[in-house]
């Protein structure tokens, strides 16, 4: 197994695992949660995908990992005291959709990668990412997955604080990122697994069943039994071991990504959804 390569991507900190062959091979990209695994390292270790024949670059959020401010979190929570969706959820989500283009393009210049369509995933507010990435680029895709995403930012907000206040521009944004009132966008576009913990926080695995249901065919609901919201152990920045719940996930993910770059060739059904 070759060791992670770490690196930064138009700067953006990466953390990437090669596939076991040489020569180019298909990309998949991954945006990490901001509970643990908190950062690019500790994503790739909760969730290396291993088995999967792709390179698996899993970047750093916004304020998480390398970007930290005096290399802890402080700055980043100091955000979501001041304004929870406004300062913190909505800035990360759109600065992180924002770089990944030029990102993507710097990674192709540095890996060995191929051309074709990639997938993506995101966990809880990575997953947001992912999904903005799906519903509002035309980056080729050939499979997408979600895990305990926040996949309306309402609810996410309303575990912060239960009295935020609301005004015409923070309506405005939240509504953009309620992404079941937007799963037309996200219909036909690429393939979609969407991994929901059992003990994930009540309103987030209602807004998975509700997404899947929204986007319909291509889209497909993974419930983990005894899996919360985090994959790692606190505090979740360094990479760690596998927790038995996140081992489970991943083999879950290999499989969902392994079958679809089966199908991601120039004439099988994932890649023609992808180049939309």
């Amino acid at each position: 197994m070759h060791s992670p390569i770490t690196g930064t991507a138009a700067g953006v900190p990466f953390t990437a695992l090669p596939p076991a062959g040489d020569g180019p091979a298909p990309l998949i990209v991954t945006w990490h949660m901001l509970d643990p695994p908190r950062s690019d390292a500790a994503f790739a270790a909760a969730l290396p995908m291993n088995d999967v024949p792709a390179w698996r670059v899993h970047l750093g959020m916004p304020m998480c990992g390398a970007r930290m401010v005096d290399g802890n979190m402080a700055a980043g929570l100091e955000l979501v005291r001041r304004d929870a969706l406004m300062a913190a959820l909505y800035p990360f989500v759109r600065q992180a959709t924002e770089e990944f283009p030029a990102a993507l393009a710097s990674l192709r210049t540095q890996l060995p990668v191929d051309d074709g369509p990639i997938g993506v995933l995101g966990g809880s507010l990575g997953g947001a990412v992912a999904l903005r990435i799906l519903a509002d680029t035309e980056i080729p895709v050939f499979a997408g997955a979600l895990v305990n995403a926040a996949i309306r930012m309402r609810p996410v907000v309303a575990l912060i604080t239960d009295d935020y206040p609301y005004d015409a521009e923070s309506e405005k944004v939240v509504d953009s990122l309620d992404f079941v009132a937007r799963a037309g966008a996200l219909a036909g576009r690429a393939p979609l697994l969407v991994v929901s913990g059992e003990l994930d926080h009540p309103a987030l695995r209602a807004d998975a069943v509700d997404l899947v249901e929204a986007v319909g065919e291509g889209s497909e609901l993974l419930p983990i039994p005894g899996l919360a919201h985090p994959l790692a152990e606190e505090p979740g920045i360094e990479p760690a071991p596998q927790v038995p719940l996140a081992r489970e996930v991943d083999a879950h993910l290999t499989a969902w990504f392994r079958g679809h770059l089966t199908d991601a060739g120039p004439d099988g059904p994932a890649g023609a959804a992808g180049t939309g």
